[in-house]
């Protein structure tokens, strides 16, 4: 350890005498602690670093081949442009998104067409420490340890302009200002990725990395809420669905009041969960008839909110029957097929439905605003931890739900590593 922090220095004293500056800004390494050999080559033109965080000019990522196949391999550690921090990623946790992008393919394009085999590398619920600043980027410190949001929408269109960035009319268009990471850009399973300043919040000292992941599935919840009505205290909710996005949809609307707060699921385990969570019932739908329970809870009238997670044409139907009449019904789940509904009841009710897509209206702020203070403990959904390098592990867990998993996720030790040798 004292060869590589020599070694550091020795690189450090080199790049200021080779650019005949004082201070010494590109401070990249590449180094497998102890043996591999330093090298300071990341100097973007006009992109801030710091001799305490070292970047290495080449870092590992997974990229997409065919579909389902993911490969190891080197890619240029990017470089922020204006209003953008590059982020060394610490964690990421994985979402039943990514497998449908690994398997199927992203919302879209990536270079043209499909990301398989366009060194795509997918990955959205991500963590981290920021690592170099963008040209006039002073939102942010080095250091700084942040989670993200995915949408960074272009700011120019109608959407972006009225708030609603993830429904952005310029989707998937970089070249216009639109980042989606993981999605229509490059995400998180590597060791850096670029982020827009408006996508980042401070993660508070007393929050580990791995809580720090699930801010992004919080955040959805909270989304969820906020085009329902936002206050919900005193009102009822019920969710549908005991997924990662259901379960933390109970504990966000019990912190901000609601109640009852009502958990239907098929899934016994997690329905114990959501009750660690806040639900004030839970309804495993194989034994109870939920839209009865619902009712029964509610003197007769049904549920004032309804957040459905499950997405299929049962669930669905469930929901517009538990909700009372002018109540609001929040569709969260992508359905994979189309869905038959009963429009008249929904219509002769006046009762209202809303999609959302993501973590929109800034809603992973106030999620860890919430989070930060211990108003529920999201860690209670974190199941599984794997390293970087055994991604395709990680993602078998989470797709075949292997001793009951719900949220893995994947740690970066070897960032964790160089930064502790350069502290030293």
């Amino acid at each position: 350890m004292k060869d590589l922090r020599q070694t550091v220095l020795l690189c450090s004293k080199r790049c200021r005498v080779a650019s005949g500056i004082r201070q010494f800004r590109p401070t990249a390494i590449s180094a497998r602690l102890g043996r591999e050999r330093i090298r300071c080559m990341y100097q973007p033109t006009g992109v801030r670093t710091s001799p305490k965080l070292l970047i290495p000019d080449r870092m590992k990522a997974w990229v997409l081949g065919d579909p389902d196949q993911l490969a190891l391999r080197e890619k240029p550690v990017p470089v922020p442009a204006r209003a953008e921090v590059l982020v060394r990623i610490d964690a990421v946790a994985i979402c039943a998104t990514d497998l449908e992008i690994i398997h199927t393919g992203s919302p879209a394009s990536i270079q043209g067409g499909l990301p398989f085999n366009k060194d795509f590398t997918p990955g959205h619920e991500y963590m981290g420490t920021v690592a170099a600043l963008g040209p006039d980027v002073d939102e942010f410190e080095i250091g700084e340890r942040v989670s993200v949001e995915i949408h960074a929408g272009c700011g120019r269109c109608k959407r972006c302009r009225q708030g609603m960035y993830t429904s952005c009319l310029n989707y998937g268009k970089p070249e216009k200002g639109h980042r989606a990471n993981g999605f229509t850009t490059d995400g998180g399973f590597a060791e850096y990725a670029v982020n827009h300043i408006n996508t980042l919040a401070r993660v508070p000292d007393t929050m580990s990395d791995a809580e720090a992941t699930l801010v992004v599935t919080a955040g959805t919840s909270m989304y969820g809420l906020t085009e329902l009505g936002g206050l919900v205290a005193g009102e009822s909710v019920v969710v549908i669905g005991p997924g990662p996005i259901g379960l933390l949809a109970v504990a966000v609307a019990k912190a901000l009041g609601a109640s009852p707060v009502i958990l239907t699921g098929t899934r016994n385990r997690r329905l114990a969960i959501g009750k660690e969570l806040g639900a004030d019932r839970v309804i495993n739908i194989n034994d109870e008839d939920a839209v009865e329970i619902v009712k029964q809870l509610t003197g007769g009238i049904g549920a004032d909110y309804v957040v459905e997670c499950a997405g299929n044409e049962t669930t669905i139907n469930q929901a517009i029957h538990m909700t009372n009449r002018g109540g609001k019904i929040c569709l969260a789940a992508f359905p994979h097929d189309p869905v038959t509904m009963d429009i008249a009841h929904l219509v002769k009710n006046n009762i209202y439905a809303y999609g959302i897509r993501g973590e929109g209206r800034s809603a992973t702020r106030r999620a860890m605003a919430l989070m930060a203070e211990q108003r529920f403990d999201a860690t209670k959904i974190h199941t599984h931890t794997f390293p970087l390098a055994d991604l395709p592990t990680a993602l078998r867990y989470a797709r075949e739900r292997v001793d009951n998993a719900i949220k893995v996720v994947v740690t970066n030790p070897k960032a964790s590593s160089i930064a502790s040798a350069a502290a030293e």
